[in-house]
């Protein structure tokens, strides 16, 4: 998985500039961000439109992966995940900032097409392995919501991205002990091996915006 982690810190160094780009679609979600908030700086607009990519990599690989395979994690999780996106896409509509969605399995950021490209070869080859691209995906993406918590004051931005989190800790933990349930082990690609220990040591959490 050595592949994946470099992948993964080109992403986060190369990925955000080429999401700042003007994209444009429509949502009809009937959810409300937080009024009472400080404008998106910059970067914060970045760090929307590449967790909506992000988020939408999760979504579709469990997808592919699910109708191979028909593992219920993915068939359930994948549900979730699109939550996840119409969350993040509830603020991209507040702010009036622009973005685009592309088919099943296609990215406006060529380092998540070429992670979703890897992760679908991986994850074809066996149940096992499909297993360990979705606790790859939540380990990412615990990480990379952090990072931009750390790197926010905005308010509604920081609610939205702690729910994500909160459900991505428990999306890693159902995949892990379907990983361990099987009699295999995953070790934590992105995490810390102590935050990764923390969060699988917890109970299910109950998350909510």
């Amino acid at each position: 998985m050595k592949l994946f982690r470099q992948i993964r810190s080109n992403l986060f160094i190369f990925g955000l500039p080429l999401l700042l780009a003007v994209f444009s679609c429509n949502n009809d979600d009937s959810s409300v961000a937080d009024q009472e908030n400080t404008n998106l700086t910059n970067d914060d607009n970045a760090a929307l439109l590449f967790m909506l990519e992000e988020e939408k990599l999760a979504r579709d690989t469990y997808t592919y992966l699910g109708d191979l395979w028909n593992i219920n994690q993915f068939s359930n999780i994948k549900k979730s995940e699109q939550s996840h996106m119409n969350a993040i896409i509830v603020l991209l509509d507040q702010y009036d900032i622009s973005y685009s969605l592309l088919a099943y399995g296609e990215f406006n950021n060529p380092d998540i097409q070429k992670l979703y490209d890897q992760f679908i070869e991986y994850g074809s080859e066996n149940k096992a392995k499909a297993l360990e691209v979705g606790a790859n995906i939540e380990d990412l993406d615990i990480l990379d919501l952090a990072n931009y918590l750390d790197a926010t004051t905005n308010s509604a931005m920081i609610k939205v991205f702690e729910s994500l989190q909160c459900g991505s800790r428990n999306h890693l933990r159902s995949f892990v002990s379907a990983i361990e349930l099987s009699g295999n082990t995953y070790e934590p690609q992105f995490l810390t091996q102590g935050d990764y220990s923390a969060i699988i040591n917890d109970s299910q959490e109950q998350c909510g915006r």
